[in-house]
């Protein structure tokens, strides 16, 4: 299986069991790699017969940017779901990284990873 990446997307959400994050909003950064078989399109030179990253990160910026949820394995598996609606994407890993996490002691980041697929 191809492999399909956007990397680093960002953006505002509203997430969180907090009030805080609810109100005050935060980053997150998602990274997206989808599973594909993209010999048809090479072949034909055809956007077609793979997936469109760039509409799929509109799509994860979107879901990130929309209604709040209070985990981030929610969130994560709501991009996961949106991900596989493309028919080109048979597997999906997503990546939700929640840098600015209320934590009290010094971190670099939490991340929650899924990997979900269509079988």
């Amino acid at each position: 299986m191809d492999r399909v990446a956007v990397r680093g997307l960002r953006a505002r959400g509203y997430h969180g069991v907090f009030e805080h994050e609810r109100t005050e909003g935060q980053l997150f950064v998602v990274d997206v790699d989808m599973g594909v078989d993209t010999r048809a399109a090479a072949a034909g030179d055809e956007l077609g017969k793979t997936v469109h990253y760039g509409v799929v990160a509109e799509q994860v910026h979107a879901i990130v940017t929309g209604e709040p949820v209070d985990l981030i394995e929610t969130l994560a598996q709501r991009i996961a779901d949106q991900c596989l609606t493309h028919e080109a994407v048979h597997e999906v890993e997503v990546v939700v990284h929640k840098p600015e996490a209320p934590i009290t002691v010094p971190f670099d980041d939490v991340t929650i990873t899924i990997k979900r697929s269509r079988s």
